[in-house]
């Protein structure tokens, strides 16, 4: 029996828009699906003043390349899902919106698969394909790790992906949990807005976001960082670190570093351990944590450095950005390693504790014991 489809791309993202292009290109008879809208998990699981990390020269799609004014600026969610929208219609791709894939199965009669997708109206569609392209992501699902003790009723818990602004939350103190790129983000949102912030820290490298006038990413791109295979990591668990502390807030992102949100009224504190009879309780690592962060951003300049001389570019001067400053031991012993609830007003906890894959629709041999995808 012919199948319906060449290729079914689940996800209309960066990833399902990019490969349709091609798709297209080739004349293959293919559809893209999408639980949502076009750019769904931009839409619904970013906050209000969100800006994307990497540069909009890097933003572009296969067909689409950026070509606006501002090729080393930031965009901000809105402007990001706008220019995905623009591709997906520009090339007239066939997404089909509001289709949440509910399994894929290999086809009884032949080789191929079966796609089961759900409509809006509740409606089940059932496609046949030759291919099948998983392009849903990686970060679907929201991840929360289980902690001795629990928060009291009055503080109210959500995960990054659920906050939008600060003046949306309760009000009184925040403590954020994570100091990956979305909870220094948050912190910084939340101390903009006035509002009283900890950060529960955790071990996460940061870099200048800009260095010798250009940016991170352009340097990370030139010496091949993009380009790392999962085997050619000296321990296959790096693929889970968190990224580089970052912001791509401003007209040319900015530098972030654990000292800085110091500086700027956001209290520091370790990883979070416990919460026992109204007392949140973290570990005394706060310094590690800090040290950790800072030479990282030390190596990857003195890596920059060495690229520099040993190809004879011409570029700028190593410069000095303040934020970038190694802190001094007094920042550690500023923080906090516990923190009373109640006697803190804390009235909101924002988990920055990432997201984990939901694959399990998937009922074909491609993922392993934990869920992951396979990689060949």
């Amino acid at each position: 029996m012919v199948p319906d489809f060449d290729v079914v791309v689940v996800g209309a993202g960066q990833a399902g828009l990019g490969l349709g292009y091609h798709l297209q290109q080739s004349g293959a008879k293919f559809v893209i699906l999408e639980r949502g809208e076009i750019a769904e998990t931009w839409r619904s699981q970013r906050w209000d003043s969100f800006a994307v990390n990497t540069p909009n020269w890097m933003n572009g799609l296969p067909g689409s390349p950026y070509n606006g004014i501002a090729p080393d600026g930031f965009y901000v969610r809105d402007e990001l899902v706008e220019s995905f929208e623009r591709h997906a219609a520009a090339h007239e791709l066939p997404v089909r919106l509001g289709m949440n894939v509910e399994s894929v199965t290999p086809r009884e009669d032949s080789d191929g698969f079966v796609v089961v997708a759900v409509d809006r109206d509740g409606q089940a569609l059932s496609l046949r394909t030759s291919n099948v392209v998983v392009a849903s992501g990686l970060m679907q699902a929201p991840k929360i790790p289980p902690i001795p003790g629990r928060f009291p009723d009055t503080v109210t818990q959500l995960h990054a992906s659920d906050f939008r602004s600060a003046d949306k939350l309760p009000d009184g103190a925040v403590v954020v949990i994570g100091s990956g790129q979305s909870g220094c983000q948050i912190a910084e949102d939340l101390i903009l807005a006035g509002r009283s912030v900890y950060l529960c820290t955790s071990k996460v490298a940061r870099a200048l976001r800009r260095y010798r006038g250009r940016d991170l990413t352009e340097w990370m791109n030139d010496l091949g960082m993009f380009d790392h295979r999962i085997e050619d990591l000296e321990d296959p668990m790096m693929q889970f670190a968190a990224q580089p502390q970052v912001s791509g807030v401003g007209r040319l992102g900015r530098t972030v570093s654990l000292q800085d949100l110091q500086r700027r009224g956001v209290v520091l504190m370790g990883r979070l351990s416990s919460v026992v009879d109204g007392v949140l309780k973290t570990d005394d690592a706060l310094a590690d944590h800090i040290a950790y962060a800072d030479e990282f951003s030390i190596e990857i300049k003195r890596i920059v450095d060495a690229y520099v001389v040993e190809h004879g570019f011409d570029v700028a001067p190593p410069e000095i950005d303040p934020v970038d400053v190694p802190a001094g031991p007094d920042v550690a012993r500023a923080g906090l390693t516990t923190l009373d609830i109640d006697a803190s007003r804390m009235h909101t906890v924002i988990w920055c504790t990432g997201f984990t894959a939901n694959l399990d629709w998937l009922r074909v041999p491609v993922t392993d014991d934990t869920g992951q995808p396979l990689h060949v």
